[in-house]
């Protein structure tokens, strides 16, 4: 075993932490991903940032809370200035690299603004999120009345399933994430009632093992230079549709039931039940669409984790194991029905509880090997982790960066010392804000989290809704309104409210400038309150003591 020089960071998206034989799964299993699992620790507490790719990711990228960064919704953009953990890895001698899905969109007016031509070397990384390409595919190519969501999604795949004969101007639609039926029809992988059918495609051919190629072909190409790749899968997030032989692998026994109440159901909570009432929580709540999706997303985590047998076996085979810190996680989870939801865009553990796995070669990590931490983990801690790996100080860089090392954690030390955790999501653009007529500053809600309690805040004015993670795991009690628990309120809301008055914009200086300035003598000329020279201290006056001038008055 030897120190990290390469970091490789594996993201799945919409990947739940409890669809992991590791996390508990009883029917699917992951071994795979177990066995890095074993060689490393295993994080049982690991939260993201926001319920949604776009913000949850750039939070991860730039180890900064969304409240800090502003990129509050997808497609919102990443303002110029902010810098990631590709500008900080940098900056030790580190490459950043993307293979696969980031979600960011580019700040085009401050990059005008500034003058950066987006296909310039330091355009292209900003536009970028800091990563250097290798390729970037969000996964996204869907095709509208007004056009494609994503015009630069899924370009370079498109071309090479051309190349294999999927004849299509959009072979990524009508092969990857499509059926087919007896008479050549397409049966498109956007409607649920499609989830159960074998994606029309070639199982080598589809997206998850092109992606695994493109990742090991990324690493070949480095040589000795050190790296961290961000080989950022695109599933199981939807559309739902896996090819043979994933598609027939599991079924209604294989399912868990979903965690929901009727008290759920009846809830009078205005938010809460404005999000159970859209379109995507209605399928949801519709058993036979619920078993059609789970048919597909545990065949496709299936065949993400055997994509994994085939990565690791290769890093094995390669030496690249005895010097790579490797992490999984994910940007977020998948309600699948759970709390009469689907998606992802709310706060219970469904969704905002992550996998998260990291496997360090070093000796020092010996100690940690296959053990699992209940420690209040963000996602915001990779940036500072990679940082560290990488022969940083991350603590040098707390002005910028809100997480914390896992490093000293995964090397037998203490847990970050964190009491709470944060959650956020802005919904401004959404039909809910325009149902329930709110601004755009009433559209946001906030989770603080300890180890016990939950607690959402809702800026529209409503009530907030608390959870006992203790006595009620499954977050099936809303307590919010509970006269009970009116101190506990109270407490998760001065949590709340410490973590809103951080400082966070002041991102130009290290902390350790201001604490120096503290005690240093005043030695360019600035005296104030010194009542006459023999009050200076040193010779911090001697410019103005025994100077003479002629008398002009």
């Amino acid at each position: 075993m030897a120190t990290p020089k390469n970091i490789l960071f594996i993201m799945f998206d919409q990947l739940r932490w409890d669809y992991l034989s590791c996390y508990g799964h009883p029917h699917l299993k992951t071994p795979n991903i177990d066995r890095i699992a074993a060689r490393g620790v295993r994080f049982d507490n690991a939260r993201i940032q926001s319920p949604l790719c776009g913000p949850s990711r750039m939070s991860t990228y730039t180890g900064r809370y969304v409240h800090s960064h502003g990129a509050s919704w997808n497609n919102v953009p990443l303002k110029v200035g902010e810098r990631t953990m590709g500008d900080h890895l940098r900056d030790l001698g580190m490459g950043c690299w993307l293979v696969g899905k980031t979600h960011m969109a580019a700040d085009a007016e401050g990059m005008r603004r500034l003058g950066l031509e987006p296909d310039s070397v330091i355009g292209a990384r900003v536009a970028e999120c800091g990563f250097d390409i290798w390729e970037r595919d969000d996964g996204m190519r869907p095709e509208g009345p007004d056009g494609f969501y994503d015009p630069g999604g899924a370009l370079k795949y498109n071309d090479y399933l051309r190349e294999k004969g999927y004849e299509s101007d959009n072979p990524w639609h009508d092969y990857a994430n499509s059926g087919i039926d007896d008479d050549g029809n397409v049966l498109s992988g956007w409607f649920l009632e499609n989830s159960d059918s074998p994606a029309n495609i070639r199982e080598e051919d589809s997206e998850t093992p092109y992606l695994t190629r493109r990742g090991i072909e990324f690493i070949k190409a480095q040589g000795d230079q050190p790296w961290c790749c961000h080989l950022s899968y695109i599933k199981p997030h939807w559309p739902y549709i896996v090819p043979e032989p994933y598609a027939s692998m599991y079924g209604p026994a294989d399912f868990l039931p979903p965690v929901r109440s009727e008290a759920e159901r009846q809830t009078d909570h205005p938010v809460f039940k404005g999000f159970q009432n859209a379109p995507v929580g209605h399928a949801f709540a519709r058993d036979d669409i619920r078993d059609k999706v789970l048919t597909a997303y545990m065949g496709l985590i299936k065949q993400c984790d055997d994509q994994m047998g085939v990565l690791f076996d290769w890093l094995e085979e390669t030496g690249r194991m005895e010097d790579t810190l490797i992490v999984i996680t994910s940007d977020h989870g998948d309600f699948l029905g759970d709390h009469w939801l689907g998606e992802k865009t709310f706060f219970h553990d469904a969704s905002v509880k992550v996998p998260m796995i990291i496997y360090d070669p070093s000796e020092q990590a010996d100690a940690t090997r296959g053990t699992t931490s209940d420690a209040l983990v963000e996602c915001i801690d990779l940036a500072p982790t990679f940082v560290d790996v990488a022969g940083g100080d991350s603590a040098a860089l707390d002005h910028i960066l809100e997480g914390h090392s896992l490093l000293p954690l995964l090397r037998g030390g203490p847990a970050p010392a964190r009491d709470f955790c944060i959650c956020e999501y802005d919904y401004s653009a959404t039909p809910l804000a325009e149902g329930l007529k709110l601004n755009t500053d009433q559209s946001r809600i906030f989770m603080v989290a300890d180890q016990r309690w939950k607690m959402i805040h809702f800026q529209s004015g409503h009530r907030p809704m608390l959870f006992d993670l203790q006595v009620d795991p499954d977050e099936l009690t809303d307590l919010g309104d509970s006269a009970e628990h009116a101190g506990i309120i109270a407490d998760m809301y001065e949590k709340l409210n410490a973590w809103a008055r951080r400082p966070a914009a002041r991102t130009t200086l290290p902390n350790a400038v201001f604490k120096a300035i503290r005690t240093e003598p005043r030695r360019l000329g600035v005296l104030i309150g010194v009542a006459d020279a023999s009050e200076a201290e040193g010779d911090e006056a001697a410019k103005y003591i025994g100077r003479k001038a002629p008398d002009k008055r």
